[in-house]
C-alpha cells in the first residue's frame, strides 16, 4: 500500500496545485466561450496535457518520495551478513527476472513489509524492513523480495501511471462541466464569463471525482497483486511464496502485531466488506494464498 498511497497522494497534490494555479492564471476563463457555452475540444485536450502531467510527475518523483516517507536507508556498501544477503538475493533475482539491479535498502520497521517503486524497470528501488529481515525465514524473505522484483520486471508503476493518467483526465473534465453547469444555473444572469462559484464546485468536485475514480486504480492494483505472486512463484518458489504469505496472515492475526496502517507488502490484512472494499489496494491473503495453489495466475 505504502508504494500506491505514496504514488496517488502526489498525483493528488499536483493536481490540486495545478488547478489552483491555472485558475489564479485564468486559463479556466479561456475554456470558456462567451456567450456560447464551454470549448469541450480545447477543455478535453488541456484535461489530458494536466491530468498525464500529474500522473508522469507522480512517477517520475516515486522513488525519492519513497525513501523519505519511509527512511530507507540504501545499501551502498554492505556491513553485515543480512546486508550481504541481501544485496546478493536481489541481484540473483534480477537477472533472473532480466531486469537491472535495483537500489535496495532498508527502512525502520518492526513490520513485516516490503515494497518496489521507480520510475522504470531498470531504474527502480526495493526495500524491506528490519522486522521483516529479522523474523522471516531467508526463504520466505526471498520469496517476498520476488514478489517486489515481480512488480519492477512487470512495468506496474508505468502502467499504473498510465491508467492515472486516464482516470485525471476524465477528473479534471468532469469537474470543469460539472462546475460550468452549476455555475451558470446559480447565475442565471446572462453575463459571459465565469462566476465565483464555478471555482469552489470545481476544487470540490475534482476531489470527489478524484477519490471514487481511485476505484479504478485500485481494481488495477489488486489485480496486479496476483501477477505479481505468480511471478514470486516463479522466480523463487511457489510453495515458499505461499509460505510467506502464510506467515503474513499469521502476524496479521496477532493482536498489536501488525496495525491496519501498515502491513507486509502493503496489506491492510483485516476483512473490509461492502464500498471500503473497492478501495482496497491488495486482495485479501486467503484469496492470494488460494490462488497460488491453484496456479490461477500462472
Amino acid at each position: 500500500m505504502m508504494r500506491i498511497a505514496l504514488f496517488l497522494l502526489t498525483n493528488l497534490a499536483v493536481i490540486v496545485v495545478a488547478s489552483i494555479t491555472l485558475s489564479l492564471l485564468g486559463v479556466n476563463s479561456y475554456l470558456a466561450q462567451s456567450g456560447s457555452g464551454l470549448d469541450l475540444t480545447n477543455l478535453l485536450i488541456f484535461s489530458a496535457v494536466f491530468g498525464f502531467a500529474g500522473s508522469l510527475i507522480s512517477l517520475l518523483i516515486s522513488k525519492p518520495m519513497a525513501k523519505w516517507s519511509a527512511k530507507v536507508q540504501v545499501i551502498e556498501q554492505p556491513s553485515n551478513d543480512a546486508e550481504r544477503w541481501l544485496l546478493a538475493t536481489v541481484d540473483e533475482l534480477s537477472r533472473k527476472a532480466g531486469i537491472k539491479m535495483p537500489e535496495v535498502g532498508i527502512f525502520p520497521a518492526q513490520q513485516s513489509n516490503a515494497f518496489a517503486t521507480g520510475w522504470n524497470k531498470n531504474a527502480a528501488l526495493v526495500a524491506v524492513s528490519q522486522g521483516l529481515l529479522q523474523r522471516f525465514r531467508p526463504e520466505e524473505a526471498r520469496a517476498v523480495l520476488a514478489h517486489e522484483i515481480g512488480h519492477v520486471a512487470n512495468g506496474d508503476m508505468i502502467t499504473l501511471s498510465l491508467i492515472q493518467g486516464v482516470v485525471n483526465t476524465f477528473v479534471i473534465f468532469a469537474a470543469r462541466v460539472v462546475g460550468y453547469v452549476i455555475d451558470s444555473f446559480l447565475r442565471r444572469d446572462g453575463q459571459g464569463g465565469l462566476g465565483f462559484g464555478y471555482y469552489i464546485v470545481v476544487f470540490v468536485a475534482e476531489i470527489i471525482f478524484g477519490i471514487a475514480a481511485s476505484v479504478i486504480v485500485m481494481w488495477f492494483s489488486r489485480f496486479r497483486e496476483y501477477r505479481a505472486d505468480a511471478s514470486g512463484a516463479q522466480l523463487a518458489d511457489r510453495r515458499d511464496m505461499i509460505a510467506a504469505l502464510q506467515r503474513l496472515k499469521a502476524e496479521s492475526e496477532v493482536p498489536n502485531q501488525m496495525p491496519d496502517s501498515l502491513v507486509a507488502f502493503g496489506i491492510n490484512s483485516g476483512v473490509r466488506r461492502g464500498l471500503s472494499a473497492l478501495f482496497r489496494s491488495h486482495p485479501p491473503l486467503d484469496d492470494r494464498i488460494q490462488a497460488l495453489s491453484d496456479k490461477r495466475y500462472g
